[in-house]
């Protein structure tokens, strides 16, 4: 079977840009009888399709993003929209939101229709279910298709585009260390599934940080949670043989706040207890009680930087375009879930 054919993919066999091959497609009197006559003929061999939508963006910009993000309520991604939706006005673009739920066939769904001649481009973060699926088929068909996609937050390697992330190991280690030199000897993690890649990074840095501070590594102090469950209820396991952690890092801060909720059911004062940080820094960090002491990610600068990166290859006319791979840098915002040690000297 031959291998599926795309523009970009003879714009890199002749060492021409996209546009010389559209041109070269449509018989535009611009390009030489030889170079049309190769390009057509390889594009016949390969049974090339044109999607005529695809071919008209190239030529006329919609001057729209498309941006699928799997949950509107979470603050992080209410961030991360506002970066990018500032950046994208300064540059006369306008910005269509859509939600996948954490739904792979939302997902699948979203992507199929804002590349049908909606967007110029795309910026994702992946839903939960895809990544737990492992099909990424929809990315590289969009990618095929001509149409940039930027991912961010929750990206996967496999596919070639550009990526912005945060520094989701880095500030797991700031926070697990953060417990750690406040005298915590039993830090528990409060985690997502494997499949999830913020988790894993984030795990990463936990234990990371116990390593680099000769603690064992007890995994039954590691806690994941499969959020089709009761999260309170699977919290329980932490608390109820009676031999709690002193100390908790939890992924997100939604986690961490039921944490604090359910510690306070069983008795325990946080942050006497108990110090709790979280992952995120949103609403629920800074008004939950006691406020949480959290990892800050920084969502407005990811957006804006998922955004610089889009356009950078929206406006590239370049047939192997090198996609380019942002690490936001994150930092621990202190609050009252976690002790203000004074330190002697």
């Amino acid at each position: 079977m031959k291998q599926k054919i795309t523009l970009k993919k003879i714009a890199k066999e002749f060492g021409v840009s996209i546009s010389t091959v559209s041109k070269a497609l449509k018989d535009s009197h611009e390009i030489s009888l030889e170079l049309k006559q190769k390009i057509q003929a390889f594009a016949k061999y390969y049974h090339y399709k044109p999607n005529s939508l695809a071919l008209n963006l190239r030529n006329q910009k919609t001057k729209t993003i498309g941006i699928i993000i799997p949950e509107i309520v979470h603050h992080f991604f209410t961030k991360v929209i506002t970066g990018i939706e500032k950046l994208a006005i300064e540059k006369g673009y306008n910005v269509m939101i859509c939600l996948s739920n954490e739904s792979y066939e939302k997902e699948v769904l979203n992507i199929e229709t804002l590349a049908n001649g909606i967007v110029d481009g795309i910026i994702i973060s992946v839903a939960k279910e895809t990544e737990e699926k492992e099909n990424y088929e929809h990315f590289t068909e969009l990618i095929n298709s001509g149409i940039p996609l930027v991912m961010f937050d929750r990206v996967v390697d496999e596919i070639n585009c550009s990526k912005v992330i945060a520094d989701d190991k880095g500030g797991a280690f700031l926070a697990t260390d953060h417990l750690i030199k406040n005298g915590c000897n039993r830090v528990a993690l409060i985690t997502t599934p494997d499949y999830v890649t913020v988790g894993k990074e984030r795990r990463e840095g936990y234990i990371s940080a116990l390593t680099s501070n000769k603690l064992v590594i007890d995994e039954n102090l590691i806690l994941k949670i499969d959020d089709k469950q009761d999260i309170e209820e699977q919290l329980n396991r932490l608390l109820i043989d009676g031999n709690p952690p002193d100390g908790v890092f939890a992924v997100n801060e939604i986690y961490a706040a039921t944490f604090m909720k359910v510690a306070r059911k069983f008795g325990y004062n946080v942050p006497d207890d108990i110090e709790v940080i979280g992952f995120t820094d949103g609403l629920i960090s800074e008004f939950t009680i006691p406020s949480l002491t959290t990892v800050a990610q920084h969502g407005r600068s990811m957006g804006q930087k998922a955004l610089e990166l889009l356009m950078d290859e929206i406006d590239s006319q370049e047939a192997d375009y090198q996609h380019k791979n942002a690490l936001i840098k994150t930092d621990l915002k202190i609050r009252n879930s976690t002790k203000k040690v004074q330190f002697q000297n």
